[in-house]
């Protein structure tokens, strides 16, 4: 058995490694190794005389790892001088002898005691002596031959960091590059396909691919909108063997971030804004604040306000606040209420960075109102308080009174107090108040997740006064819960009943008391064949298969609906969608497609064909739900 291994070795070696010193003699290695030596012989490849005796040495090799019980049968020394008679002694040293290697004195059968590892040592270098049993003196003279460690595919790739993080401009054409990863194998990369290393992509898919054997990462999804998800999690598989069957794998972890674009402009979350400014107010004094929202980050989200010219716009200048993204308006004159008593004008929002890119998608840029009314200015009364505060339900209907202020005119005549709100920012314009009682009502429905508390500043004139009234806001449980997440997730068409495919929670926007509690399940009226929702108690659920064998040319896509309970009075609850795409994976699960294609609507199509097209897929998702 140990020949016959030998000679399947000797076959897998490259003639590079035969060293002839003399051509006198044979090693006894078997007739293939005799039939190469004579064909380089025949060919001139030999390239030395045969002399009266000598040594022909070639490379040992021995299997690492070796497992089995008996030493490891590695070569046989032989020398021409030897008759067969026991009368010639063969003897080894060098790395290893005794410990490692030994060699059988009469024969010349060498030996490795203990099983190798080519990763720490990849061969050894020994020494060969014939000598004469009688007399002790050397028959020929000593050799150096090396016995190799021969490679077994024992080492799995290994990634030298990890996990990895990366950024790509939202937005980037298919193909754009991403990063690259490299993992290391510490097999013998000249022998075999140990160390030859394969790439793939475990999840991720379909927004980004991996090249298999140079580890790029690319973005395999157009369009991908950083407002819509930010982050994406990429699993990379890299195996040896080429990546066939019985190759070893190690994986490892991409964080990669949309990088923001400047693809959205700034808008005015209302059309109008309505501001007061007394008529005394000096020069350089904030008026208001007007605001865009601009959905970009950072750079892309800076806004710049500006007075568009026009009759109005004159007495007043803006400041755009590149912390707050508001722009105030500042009294750029002094005011006289009996010459004018308001001003209108217009306020143009927009973005100080453009890509022209995005151009196409429309003006980068939006215009609103302002009408600026100014207040007559004299010896004001006296509030009954420096400060207010009062409390109402979020759902306190519109007006309801929340409480009353009082003041007195101290001038001689005790003249009537009129009261009035001086708007300063649109949460004051929630409430308002009887301009002769001084009581402030409810004027539009309270949220308490938007503002959990108002501050409103009342004016009361004969000569106007002022004085601060906070309005808390107390929460009712008047919002349900919602999914977390928009959920996308897969399930291959090899699964099995049971399996667990997708872990979910759920977010409310009401401020609970103490901790929320959500509970999950299925809708009751349809029963899903094909998934269930499992409850785990502890504010999250699982998607789980109910069957196996999901075919994707049958079915490609299901939407399973998820209903999400709170613990609160009363209760409120939500339905939810969880995306499923069946895909082909392998025997382990790993993901191999999942042929995500997007669907393009053209240009030009008029609303009845739009809505026709949209009525058609609703159907198409609600006959997906009740399979």
């Amino acid at each position: 058995m140990g020949n016959c291994l030998l000679l399947f070795l000797w076959c897998l070696l490259d003639k590079s490694f035969v060293s002839p010193l003399h051509s006198s003699s044979q090693s006894r290695m078997g007739k293939e190794q005799h039939r190469n030596m004579m064909a380089h012989r025949k060919h001139g490849m030999m390239g030395v005389h045969r002399v009266k005796r000598g040594w022909v040495w070639n490379q040992f090799f021995v299997l690492e790892e070796y497992m089995g019980s008996d030493p490891q049968y590695v070569g046989k020394l032989h020398s021409d001088l030897d008759k067969g008679d026991s009368m010639v002694k063969y003897t080894l040293s060098g790395e290893g002898v005794g410990s490692i290697f030994t060699i059988e004195p009469s024969t010349g059968d060498i030996h490795a005691l203990r099983s190798l590892d080519r990763e720490e040592k990849p061969y050894y270098t020994l020494r060969a002596q014939a000598v004469d049993v009688l007399t002790g003196r050397p028959l020929e003279p000593e050799s150096e031959f090396i016995i190799k460690v021969q490679d077994i595919n024992d080492n799995e790739p290994r990634f030298l960091e990890g996990p990895y993080s990366a950024t790509v401009p939202e937005m980037s054409p298919v193909g754009t590059y991403v990063t690259q990863i490299t993992a290391t194998d510490a097999d013998d990369p000249t022998y075999g396909n140990s160390a030859r290393i394969v790439y793939s992509i475990l999840h991720g898919q379909p927004y980004f691919s991996v090249d298999p054997k140079t580890g790029i990462i690319r973005v395999a999804l157009p369009n991908m909108d950083r407002e819509v998800k930010e982050m994406y999690q990429v699993v990379i598989q890299a195996k040896d063997m080429g990546g066939q069957l019985g190759g070893l794998a190690g994986t490892t972890t991409i964080n990669i971030t949309l990088r923001d674009v400047n693809d959205n402009p700034p808008r005015f979350s209302k059309s109008i804004f309505h501001l007061r400014v007394p008529e005394s107010s000096p020069v350089g004094s904030s008026v208001g604040r007007v605001k865009a929202h601009d959905l970009d980050s950072g750079k892309n989200a800076e806004v710049e306000y500006s007075i568009v010219p026009g009759d109005g716009g004159s007495m007043f200048d803006i400041y755009s606040n590149k912390n707050t993204q508001e722009g105030t308006v500042i009294l750029k004159k002094h005011l006289d209420y009996e010459t004018r008593k308001a001003y209108t004008f217009k306020v143009e929002a927009s973005n100080a960075a453009l890509d022209h890119r995005f151009l196409h998608l429309g003006p980068f840029k939006d215009t609103a109102t302002v009408k600026v009314n100014v207040l007559d200015v004299e010896e004001p009364p006296v509030f009954s308080r420096l400060s207010y505060s009062m409390e109402t339900y979020e759902d306190t209907p519109v007006g309801i009174i929340v409480g009353a202020v009082t003041a007195e005119d101290l001038d001689v005549g005790n003249s009537p107090v009129r009261y009035s709100v001086e708007w300063r920012k649109d949460s004051e314009n929630c409430f308002d108040i009887d301009p002769v009682e001084g009581t402030l009502s409810v004027s539009e429905a309270l949220d308490r997740e938007r503002n959990t508390e108002h501050n409103v500043t009342v004016v009361a004139t004969k000569v106007s006064n002022k004085v601060t009234v906070t309005i808390k806001v107390l929460d009712v449980n008047e919002f349900p819960p919602e999914l977390a997440f928009v959920y996308e997730t897969f399930v291959c068409e090899n699964a099995k009943v049971g399996q667990v495919i997708q872990i979910i929670s759920a977010t409310d926007r009401d401020m609970p008391a103490v901790e929320h509690r959500f509970y999950f399940k299925s809708p009751s009226q349809t029963r899903n064949r094909n998934f269930t929702i499992r409850d785990y108690g502890n504010n999250t659920a699982g998607v789980v298969t109910r069957r196996g064998g999901f075919r994707r040319l049958e079915q490609s896509m299901y939407l399973v609906p998820v209903i999400v309970e709170d613990g609160g009075y009363p209760i409120r609850s939500s339905t939810g969608t969880v995306s499923v795409r069946v895909c082909t994976c392998d025997t382990d699960g790993s993901l191999l497609s999942c042929n995500a294609e997007a669907v393009f609507f053209p240009m030009g199509l008029s609303t009845g064909a739009l809505m026709a097209i949209l009525l058609c897929f609703i159907q198409y998702l609600y006959y997906c739900s009740k399979l």
